[in-house]
């Protein structure tokens, strides 16, 4: 029997995705830097560089590690996450910095949104949280104007994310940062895959781009056991082993696709 996703942990962990020190706080230090302004360079060739008026759905917001700096960008931010733990954070954190993000708890398979109501969609770390991720899909495509942009991200199933995100984070204790079950290999989605089904939505892919630890295994193997000796933060560590963009999708891979 195949082991069931253990998507709980964005209650669980809810806390600790603005604290340095938080295992979810990988995706802010690690993640952030690599797609952060790909996504911008992808808005601004779309709609220019005032965004005030481009209304934006960031699906799977957790924490709102994301949906925060689409609001810097000045979008028109709601964000939505099934976990209720994890928007409550998002919420609370967005008064601390003074930022209009509309939070709400809902389920990315069936949008609590009017059709073509969005100029964007978001969608990153999500899909392979979900079993029926082309759902996903095309709910994006019935809220999205058309036009309209969907960013997204998420991993490769490969030998090397199987070797790197289940044995590498989740199972060797010498490694492991996440509980066991955060992902399944089986879930995970190749590049053609997603294409496709993204065709099949009218989705047309605009750009990917893959993401790699610029540091070689072994210096990477090290910083991993500073952060297990407490020698380092998970802030610390994930800015030292950001994500950079490489055209290898065999690990993370992100892009854009428009609404036609």
């Amino acid at each position: 029997m195949k082991p069931s996703i253990n998507n709980s942990v964005y209650n669980d962990l809810a806390d600790s995705w603005w604290n340095e020190n938080g295992t979810l706080h990988l995706l802010k230090a690690m993640v952030n830097p690599w797609r952060v302004p790909y996504f911008e360079n992808a808005l601004k060739k779309s709609f220019g560089t005032d965004l005030s008026n481009t209304r934006l759905l960031d699906i799977g917001c957790g924490g709102g590690v994301l949906s925060e700096e689409f609001a810097r960008l000045d979008c028109q931010v709601v964000g939505i996450d099934i976990s209720a733990e994890s928007v409550a954070i998002a919420r609370a954190h967005a008064q601390t910095e003074n930022l209009s993000i509309n939070y709400q708890t809902g389920s990315a398979t069936q949008l609590q949104f009017d059709e073509n109501s969005f100029d964007v969609v978001g969608c990153c770390d999500v899909l392979e949280h979900i079993v029926e991720w082309k759902q996903v899909l095309s709910e994006v495509r019935r809220v999205l104007k058309k036009n309209g942009l969907f960013l997204f991200d998420t991993i490769n199933r490969t030998s090397k994310s199987k070797s790197t995100f289940i044995f590498g984070l989740q199972e060797w204790s010498y490694t492991k940062l996440f509980p066991r079950d955060t992902h399944i290999w089986e879930m995970f989605i190749t590049p053609e895959e997603l294409s496709k089904a993204l065709e099949n939505q009218n989705l047309n892919v605009k750009g990917l781009s893959g993401g790699v630890i610029a540091r070689n295994p072994f210096s990477t193997l090290q910083e991993v056991r500073r952060y297990k000796r407490h020698k380092i933060n998970i802030a610390q560590l994930g800015h030292r082993l950001e994500l950079k963009h490489d055209p290898d999708l065999s690990l993370n891979y992100l892009g854009y696709a428009q609404k036609v």
